[in-house]
């Protein structure tokens, strides 16, 4: 069906052996959305991107791609299915070379070498030198555009703005601005900077103690400033 949803979440509660951490999440992707996940440190927001690739125990509800149940299917599977992963710790292998980085996980589409260095110039500036010699930033973004490699309908971003510099930040706004105006790509983000990641996105969930406290689109929920100081911590500014 043309509306059928990329990624859905139905009822899912999740954790990591004994320990449950999610409690009973649902939510709805469209192909090319884009989903930003908010809260407070510690309420699962980094294990939903998990649980969405698979990674951990997933005691009840189902996870559907386009429309087909998931839920079982090994990490692997999902990356080839269309998911790609952008982990909090970037994990570029550090004895390769930038291109290296790319193309071990190239795969056939419009996300090739010359597309990411061209989302990414500095990459290109740097595409011989290896993993360890990239600074944090750099590191970053390699660990995007090798994601894109692999050509997925959708990207999860766990944290990239996470300890940048300022100038840094903007260059990966400003990519991930461009990824979400080419409407090839989903994306859900999970972000401490609230307002960039409101300002990304279309669309809002905020997570507290595992469980969707607040959904909403995303230019209402920037407007919210009471959820967000509840629910986030985010004091917003009066307007003189």
């Amino acid at each position: 069906m043309a509306d059928q949803p990329l990624l859905q979440l139905d009822n899912v509660t999740a954790g990591y052996g004994d320990a449950v951490v999610l409690h009973g999440i649902s939510l709805t992707l469209p192909e090319n959305g884009s989903l930003a996940v908010l809260g407070r440190n510690g309420v699962g927001k980094t294990t939903l991107l998990l649980t969405i690739m698979g990674y951990t125990q997933l005691r009840t509800g189902r996870v559907l791609w386009r429309g087909q149940d998931m839920s079982r299917m090994p990490p692997h599977r999902r990356a080839t299915q269309g998911i790609g992963w952008v982990a909090q710790e970037r994990e570029v292998f550090p004895s390769l070379t930038v291109e290296e980085n790319l193309t071990v996980a190239s795969r056939p589409g419009p996300w090739d070498m010359a597309a990411v260095f061209k989302l990414f110039p500095r990459l290109s500036e740097r595409r011989r030198n290896m993993g360890n010699q990239l600074s944090g930033g750099e590191q970053q973004m390699l660990a995007t555009a090798r994601a894109l490699m692999t050509n997925p309908a959708l990207l999860l971003l766990d944290e990239p703005c996470e300890g940048l510099a300022p100038v840094i930040v903007d260059e990966l706004i400003a990519a991930i601005k461009l990824l979400l105006a080419d409407r090839r790509v989903a994306i859900v983000l999970v972000e401490q900077h609230t307002e960039v990641a409101l300002e990304l996105t279309a669309d809002a969930i905020v997570l507290e103690r595992g469980a969707v406290a607040h959904a909403a689109p995303s230019a209402q929920l920037s407007q919210d400033a009471a959820t967000l100081e509840r629910l986030v911590g985010l004091r917003v500014a009066a307007t003189p």
